[in-house]
């Protein structure tokens, strides 16, 4: 068909007749591109749905850490560890692919994406890996290794399929083609592939992440509840609605056997309370799980329930200690304020306060005033506003539906007057010339309840026949230390206007801070 003299007319036919071929090629080839993009489409609604049910799972797993910590805290930790690393290398495989397509018009036109030039010139450097190369390589077997550090030894099938998911080649990073060569693993899974190949297969590395994630995940809760199961210790546990209960208060309560099927049921018991001897269908009654207590709450105080439960196991009778108590209290008619440090608040301090109510929790009770915040449980601060006095409210109800409502009054007092310092001493203070050159001039509040940082802006300086001195900051200056050395001995040098301020609270303007009076000595 090419060789020989040739008409035009049958030049023109071998010339279609080459183009019909490579058009039946290009559609193949169109085709094959379209299915990978297909596949690439499916594997990422996979990956999406396997990301919330991970998720969904560790929150799961993070509830039962915050209900039973000594059996969960340490899983929920591991987990947590390989959900960071698992989310760390799919985000870095997800901006791959990203950038694989940012110059692509339209992402779902994957007839288009039959190039293979963006990978090989990021990954390769002639016949060596890029840096870029190297990093994809490194990530990889960082992840391995990472997750199987923290799987260990007692998860041998999880442990296995991530190597397997993650293998690399051989020792050396080599794959053996079809035809022996031995060639890089990266090479033989990236280099000349189109566009959409690679980018599905990045999807793939992507799956395979989730999967380790969701296998490691129930694989570690699978080995926690196994462990439960097979259980030779056993405790009580005391379930009731509330913690204390009011003189009178009927007690609503249940012991019941811990780490255990509620559904067994004890063949007897054996009780006391506080001492006294108590009566099975009058004091307590047997049920599925435990025994329901039906005691009176007593008087205020702690009381305890002390004896053994009998269980049936393996067709002997097991013995199972009782020792539990609970609180009775005072029914309570009025909110309890106080102030931690005193009975009176300062204006440009932060005041640590109490605030609670007798039987009723941290987190139902509110407390309002002006420039009151909480901070936890029955903690608040204090920074009270203008005014001479400010009236805390303090709001409650109780488990039988009783609101309750207390207001008190406290006094509003300034910070106290400061008086100034030098080397810590107040008042008069003798010292030689050379020692007062390079003191520190401070203010202090003296015999007062909050630790305060002042700090010295200036002061004046006077010694007898010179004139007084302005200085700025907390030290003699030269003009200072130049009158200093015209001072005799026995003369009293006087530091006084020291300006002060409170570091954390520059807007509080303080009292005037009193002097210091320095007798020179030589």
């Amino acid at each position: 068909m090419a060789s020989g003299k040739l008409s035009p007319r049958q030049k023109m036919v071998n010339l279609m007749y080459l183009i019909f071929i490579a058009m039946l090629a290009l559609n193949m080839s169109k085709e094959v591109l379209a299915a990978f993009g297909l596949l690439n489409e499916r594997m990422e609604a996979t990956n999406a749905k396997a990301s919330e049910s991970n998720t969904a799972f560790l929150e799961g797993l993070e509830t039962k850490a915050s209900e039973d910590a000594t059996k969960y805290a340490a899983l929920y930790e591991d987990a947590q560890k390989i959900k960071v690393l698992s989310q760390e290398y799919f985000d870095y495989i997800e901006e791959i692919k990203k950038s694989l397509v940012a110059e692509i018009e339209d992402p779902t036109d994957y007839e288009v994406m039959d190039k293979s030039d963006y990978l090989d010139q990021r990954f390769f450097q002639g016949d060596n890996l890029s840096p870029e190369g190297k990093e994809f390589m490194s990530r990889i077997h960082d992840y391995r290794t990472n997750v199987l550090a923290i799987l260990g030894d007692k998860y041998p099938d999880v442990t296995g399929e991530l190597s397997e998911r993650f293998q690399t080649g051989d020792a050396d990073g080599k794959v053996t083609r079809r035809d022996g060569v031995k060639v890089d693993w990266l090479n033989y899974h990236v280099e000349g592939f189109p566009m959409i190949a690679s980018l599905t297969k990045l999807s793939a590395l992507q799956s395979d992440i989730k999967a380790t994630e969701e296998d490691a995940l129930k694989a570690m809760l699978q080995g926690e509840l196994t462990e439960q199961i097979n259980l030779t210790n056993f405790s009580t546990l005391l379930e009731t609605e509330k913690s204390a209960f009011y003189s009178g208060d009927k007690f609503n309560g249940s012991i019941v056997l811990g780490k255990t099927d509620k559904s067994a049921k004890p063949v007897r018991a054996d009780l006391s309370l506080d001492g006294r001897k108590l009566t099975e269908g009058r004091d307590y009654e047997l049920q599925d799980g435990g025994v329901k207590m039906l005691i009176g709450a007593g008087n205020a105080g702690d009381h305890e329930i002390t004896g053994n439960l009998y269980y049936m196991q393996d067709g002997n009778e097991k013995e199972v200690p009782v020792k539990n108590s609970f609180s009775t209290i005072s029914k309570p008619n009025a909110a309890v304020i106080s102030a931690d440090k005193m009975n009176v608040v300062y204006r440009g301090v932060s005041n640590p306060m109490t605030i609670s109510i007798p039987g009723i929790p941290d987190n139902k009770v509110s407390a309002s005033a002006s420039g009151l915040s909480k901070r936890k449980g029955s903690n608040y601060i204090m920074n009270p506003g203008k005014g001479r006095t400010v009236t805390i409210t303090a709001s409650g109800t109780l488990p039988d539906g009783q609101r309750i409502s207390t207001k008190s009054e406290f006094r509003i007092k300034d910070i106290p007057r400061p008086t100034g310092s030098i080397r810590g001493e107040t008042g008069s203070v003798r010292m030689p010339r050379r020692n007062l050159e390079i003191s520190t001039i401070g203010a202090v509040l003296e015999d007062f309840d909050f630790d305060l940082n002042l700090k010295v802006q200036g002061f004046k300086f006077k010694v007898p026949g010179q004139p007084t001195v302005d200085v700025k900051g907390d030290k003699l200056d030269s003009r200072a230390k130049g009158a200093l050395k015209r001072a005799k001995r026995g003369d009293a040098i006087q530091i006084f206007d020291i300006q002060a301020e409170i570091t954390n609270n520059r807007s509080y303007k303080l009292k005037k801070v009193s002097p210091v009076v320095v007798e020179v000595t030589q």
